[in-house]
């Protein structure tokens, strides 16, 4: 919320050309501001908040059964919906960003931990393909994203190639990877980027997945 450079994220944006866009912390400053991407994003989901937990989501491909939830907490929202790509096929998408275990917000890592293992849980068994990503304030390695892999099923395209540490951008020698993606066996690993900082704490994270199909 404290950084206004949205300029340098619609050049990336511009430089890229993603299919999806998400954006965390976002308000209806940056709700404003990334009108100009519009046009090429026609579908949207905007949940603008002041408390450093607004969500948006721009999509090139159409949205359906698309909900804007609090799973846990209050003003903590995440969005789940189907993308629907141009050959019909339905992608389940979890976008998340669980508050994290702070003295200044919550004590204990609880209620992150619980919206994590209940999206683990609601994807675990499913046969379609699935994405769940966004910041959930929790390292790799640590027993509830652990737990969250195994539960779910899903896998961490980072294994085996990099930590990919998207947070503090502005300390060099204090960086964790807080920002994920977990995908379905649907899919292949096409390229996994950290991108330039846009003055955020976080650096913006860049996936690139291929569909395959499952037998």
């Amino acid at each position: 919320m404290p950084n206004h450079s949205a300029e340098k994220l619609i050049r990336l944006i511009e430089e890229h050309q993603p299919d999806v866009v998400v954006t965390l912390e976002s308000d209806i400053w940056w709700q404003q501001a990334l009108e100009k991407i519009h046009s090429s994003y026609p579908y949207r989901v905007n949940r603008p908040l002041d408390n450093l937990y607004g969500m948006h989501l721009y999509s090139k491909y159409a949205l359906e059964d698309v909900q804007l939830v609090d799973l846990v907490e209050e003003g903590v929202p995440s969005i789940h919906c189907y993308l629907l790509l141009q050959d019909k096929l339905k992608i389940k998408c979890h976008f998340l960003h669980p508050a994290p275990p702070s003295p200044t917000e919550n004590k204990l890592a609880t209620p992150r931990d619980r919206e994590l293992l209940l999206i683990a849980k609601q994807v675990q068994g499913r046969l379609g393909p699935t994405i769940v990503t966004g910041d959930l304030n929790d390292v790799a390695w640590s027993p509830t994203t652990r737990a969250f892999r195994q539960i779910s099923g899903l896998q961490d395209p980072r294994i085996g190639r990099g930590m990919y540490n998207t947070f503090h951008a502005k300390y060099a020698f204090l960086r964790w990877p807080l920002d994920h993606i977990f995908h379905s066996e649907h899919f292949h690993l096409v390229q996994l980027q950290r991108l330039p900082s846009i003055d955020s704490d976080h650096f913006p994270l860049m996936s690139e997945l291929a569909f395959h199909q499952v037998n």
